[in-house]
């Protein structure tokens, strides 16, 4: 979900990474599923990235 919304923004990695405080390699593991992040850093994520309310929703039901 994360890196459709990024790409969609026209954001690289290292810019979305930049613009939410994190390293560019967290925020690859965490396109990747392969690690979980802080409630903050998730919610600057959801902020940048304008994802909706119901986007949010089924990504975390996963």
């Amino acid at each position: 979900m994360i890196k459709q919304y990024r790409k969609r923004h026209s954001l690289s990695q290292e810019e979305l990474a930049e613009e939410i405080g994190i390293s560019s390699r967290h925020l690859q593991r965490l396109e990747r599923n392969e690690e979980h992040t802080r409630v903050s850093t998730f919610k600057k994520i959801v902020k940048a990235l304008d994802i909706p309310d119901d986007e949010i929703i089924k990504f975390i039901k996963k």
